[in-house]
């Protein structure tokens, strides 16, 4: 999987959905088994399970990738098996006044990169992972870039004027622990993508290419073993999140992902074009960013109650 270049989160659930489809039949042999084995533990995800399509779309996906380049016995392209038809759920969303609210509760360490995930409509993983020299403050341009986003894709995202102050103090303050970082002698630089680090071999230690979001703390790099600066580990935010949910008095149920999905109804909201909310959220299909509007038309933007017109 990493000689294929897929991501550690992806090998990382590739590999649970093997190991549970082994477990499943009794630990045997995948080589021992095929279509039929799949097929029925699809079934169960489902019938005893009960998840929801995307999940059992990703098991069956590790266990193609399983028997094309492991086992080199490709599954059936004519599989049956019960297939999950969980409805898609309808995104919560917050009003303006409940973003308000929830951020004013959130501690001040993540207080900026909900601000992101609101103002530039940031999954948590493209907020975590940002890096110094993403965020372009240029007055005409005021943006910011985010890299190998879900589906690997490249986009270019609004910025909030109101969080310029904050990122430049963000960026001082990631500056300190690099500065700190530096005098330990087994600080391995920065993380560099691709060559990168082979092609600029200085970069892993400059600025730039640090992460916006430093941990507080040095960790082993799970491949090389070498000392390196990471990010803010995204757990920590949606604990942050929920936790000041329940401070604010929230009922909904909130996830840094419906900062997500209110920046996207707030835009269409102001009269935005949906093909450019698509652009800023990064959806291949605009069918995607339909379902913004749905919640938008279905609301209180959309059918009067008829009891309204009584009282």
């Amino acid at each position: 999987m990493l000689a294929k270049q897929y991501s550690l989160r992806s090998v990382d659930t590739y590999l649970k959905w093997i190991a549970g489809f082994i477990n499943y039949h009794d630990k045997r042999h995948p080589s021992s088994m095929g279509d039929n084995e799949v097929e029925k533990y699809l079934d169960y995800l489902v019938l005893k399970k009960n998840v929801s399509p995307k999940t059992q779309a990703t098991a069956l996906n590790a266990l193609a990738f399983l028997y094309k380049h492991i086992i080199k016995q490709e599954l059936s392209p004519d599989l049956v098996f019960v297939r999950s038809k969980k409805q898609q759920k309808l995104p919560i969303v917050m009003t303006p006044d409940e973003v308000k609210l929830l951020i004013s509760f959130l501690d001040k360490r993540y207080y900026l990169i909900a601000g992101l995930m609101y103002g530039s409509g940031l999954r948590v993983m493209e907020a975590v992972q940002l890096r110094v020299q993403d965020i372009d403050f240029d007055f005409d341009f005021k943006s910011i870039r985010i890299w190998n986003g879900k589906g690997n894709k490249h986009r270019i995202v609004t910025l909030a004027t109101e969080l310029i102050p904050l990122l430049i103090s963000q960026i001082m303050q990631a500056n300190d622990y690099l500065l700190l970082d530096i005098k330990n002698e087994q600080f391995a630089g920065v993380w560099m993508p691709n060559a990168l680090a082979r092609k600029y071999p200085s970069a892993n230690k400059s600025l730039a290419w640090q992460h916006l979001f430093p941990s507080y703390k040095l960790s082993a790099d799970p491949q090389t073993g070498e000392i390196r600066q990471h990010h803010f580990y995204p757990t920590g935010v949606r604990k942050a999140i929920k936790k000041a949910a329940l401070k604010a008095q929230l009922t909904k149920p909130i996830t840094p992902h419906t900062l997500r999905h209110s920046f996207a109804t707030h835009l269409l909201q102001s009269g935005a074009d949906i093909r450019t909310v698509q652009s800023q959220l990064g959806h291949s299909d605009v069918k995607t960013t339909q379902i913004y509007t749905h919640v938008l038309q279905q609301g209180a933007n959309g059918v009067v109650s008829p009891l309204s017109k009584l009282l």
